[in-house]
């Protein structure tokens, strides 16, 4: 397709170059004209059969209007197209904390992907994935950024009118720095920062002049969610108990103090307040927790609040934690979430319904800032790609007063992307198994656990008896691979659960056969399992970790990739050991296996007999053996 392009382009130019090259579209002198021009606000777009035009009231929509032109046109239609965008800022949270650390030029592709879709907002969720001069430990051997990196991608994003900022943190969820024995003098607990000492402040203030200079925008997310073990440790030890908001509000005020000083506009996630004014100091999602006066009184209001909600399924429950939060005071900010924690896959059927009660809710109510985060919860198995389909749905929504339907979300996500809306969403299957709840509403990731599971051991075999988990699995694998185009830029991203479905519906139920076969005596169906299945399955899993690996390092930074290669390798070994230990068994020279010999409990409360789903954790190391991994003999 050619195009050309008049009006005023100068602050459109690069941006405009690098989508037309995605898009295979050439900008020619001969080309069907398009006049560019602003609007009060609205974005409209229209080609009558001749020549076209784009008016845009923001930089970001302009591109987005770039995007619905070419897909029109492609398609043969003539059209005209307005559209008020319904939120100020919208756009998804990458996690770079948890192994997964976006190269500079993946983000950049995902920036690109962004554009198309109209997303004027990222935030780069950074625990220690950043530098501070004078802090070597800071993110050593993470695959942390550097300023230049991160300038590279604050320069890109703009091009597209998206603005970038950092989210850190600046009290808890520290374990990565705070693990090193040299920076002991900063921690309170395992994760939580020594509030109040000298040093700690410094430290704080260098984290938030550090991470802000490379970023045009002055906004900053200082985090500060999930801090329990405040004020626990070592500052229990040096100052006996204290009231855990007044060391909250005592904290924040002297990180606030920086970021006045710095002029930046911070906002932090929400969830210690609500817990701390709930009856048991631990709920956040409590309907009856009440925000005092005198609570709110002591909250400093030049901070903005960001609630976030992952779970819920129906508008009334935003309602009421929307509600919750009003007495607070402060401006309010909404996270929801595309689901790839701690899975393969990703969680469509519970991702889509939440983010349209959620979203529908926050139009209703005002709220002006969304983001989609996308957590990487315990190694970051799954990646953001595949979340693609989620991160179209929040795009339509922000352009529409109500729900996207499904053929227009279909329509768009196949054009921004070159995926099918069904192949994203086939993803679901990896853990919407047998046994899970409606639309894996409760949040079941058999695809980790059954992977991971030791099969001598059959840790989540009780979870899964009865469940035909075999004929999903191989089900699931044909339903990915009947959907995949070779042609596709990012088919690729299939290959990973693909194989992962081929591992699974051998390895998913041997447990069980090995442990009915070894209760009825039948040492030939163990020797067949020891000589033929084992080690197939081991093959299998090794394809799967070089598919996985070739997939990671051309996304991530190759820090966090030895931690999946040792949980590969742990499958490997231990599936080695189980078929040594059935043929000697076999063979005579075992009198019995012990691990066979143990009754199989149910793993946890979370399963399907208490309507639960097929079960859940979130934890490798608990997947793997229930013996110690590490013992923390004082974990402050």
């Amino acid at each position: 397709m050619k195009l050309h392009f008049i009006g005023e382009l100068s602050e459109l130019q690069s941006g405009l170059q690098l989508l037309l090259a995605e898009l295979k579209t050439e900008w020619s002198e001969d080309g069907i004209p398009v006049l560019i021009e602003p609007s009060s606000g609205e974005l409209e777009v229209g080609y009558d059969g001749k020549s076209a035009y784009i008016r845009y009231g923001a930089k970001h929509q302009f591109f987005r209007g770039l995007g619905l032109l070419i897909q029109k046109i492609s398609g043969g239609e003539q059209f005209q197209i307005t559209e008020q965008q319904q939120f100020d800022a919208i756009g998804p949270m990458f996690d770079l904390s948890r192994n997964g650390v976006l190269t500079v030029e993946s983000f950049k592709f995902m920036l690109r992907k962004m554009a198309l879709m109209g997303l004027n907002s990222v935030m780069l969720y950074l625990e220690d994935t950043y530098e501070i001069e004078g802090e070597p430990y800071f993110g050593y051997m993470r695959g942390r950024y550097s300023a230049a990196e991160l300038k590279e991608i604050d320069d890109y994003a703009d091009q597209f009118g998206i603005e970038a900022f950092p989210s850190i943190q600046t009290l808890a969820h520290l374990e990565e720095f705070l693990k090193w024995e040299p920076v002991k003098e900063y921690k309170d607990t395992k994760g939580a920062l020594l509030v109040g000492a000298e040093k700690t402040d410094r430290l704080v203030e260098n984290m938030i002049v550090s991470i802000s200079a490379p970023f045009r925008s002055r906004k900053i997310h200082i985090g500060m969610d999930e801090a329990e073990e405040l004020g626990r440790g070592k500052f229990l030890d040096r100052n006996g108990h204290m009231n855990r908001f007044d060391i909250m509000t005592g904290h924040l005020e002297r990180v606030l103090a920086v970021t006045r000083r710095l002029g930046l506009k911070p906002m932090m996630w929400s969830d210690m307040f609500l817990k701390l004014a709930s009856a048991n100091g631990e709920d956040y999602y409590g309907h009856e927790t009440q925000i005092s006066e005198d609570m709110s009184s002591r909250i400093p209001k030049d901070i903005d609040m960001v609630y976030w909600d992952y779970n819920h399924v129906e508008e009334k429950d935003y309602e009421t934690l929307i509600a919750k939060h009003r007495p607070l005071g402060n401006n309010l900010i909404f996270a929801g979430a595309v689901w790839v924690f701690n899975t393969f896959g990703v969680n469509y059927g519970l991702s889509l319904p939440a983010t349209d009660a959620a979203l529908t809710v926050c139009k209703k109510e005002g709220i002006r800032e969304v983001y989609a985060t996308m957590w990487g919860d315990d190694g970051m198995e799954s990646n953001p790609y595949i979340a693609l389909l989620g991160l179209q749905f929040y795009a339509e929504h922000a352009y529409s007063s109500s729900t996207p339907t499904d053929k227009a979300l279909a329509e768009r996500v196949r054009f921004c992307t070159g995926i099918e809306a069904d192949a994203y969403m086939g993803l679901k299957y990896l853990d919407e198994t047998p046994g899970a709840a409606p639309n894996n509403q409760k949040q079941s990731n058999p695809s980790k656990f059954l992977l991971y599971q030791d099969v001598l051991l059959g840790l989540f075999d009780k979870q899964i008896d009865g469940l035909d988990m075999a004929a999903h699995y191989a089900w699931a694998e044909g339903e990915i691979a009947s959907r995949r185009k070779a042609e596709a830029e990012l088919d690729y991203l299939f290959e990973v659960p693909q194989k992962l479905c081929a591992v699974l519906k051998q390895k998913s139920e041997i447990g069980l056969e090995l442990k009915r076969a070894y209760d009825s005596g039948d040492k030939a169906v163990l020797r067949r399992i020891a000589e033929d299945v084992l080690p197939e399955i081991s093959l299998g899993v090794q394809n799967l970790r070089a598919a996985h690996r070739k997939q990671w390092l051309s996304m991530f930074k190759p820090f966090g990739w030895e931690v999946l290669d040792i949980r590969y390798g742990g499958v490997v070994s231990r599936l080695d050991t189980a078929s040594m230990r059935l043929l000697e068994y076999a063979d005579g020279k075992l009198e019995r296996i012990e691990e066979l010999e143990q009754e199989r409990l149910l793993y946890s409360t979370t399963n399907r007999f208490t309507d639960k789903g097929a079960g859940w954790c979130s934890y490798y190391y608990r997947m793997a053996s229930p013996n110690v991994f590490f013992h923390v003999i004082n974990p402050f």
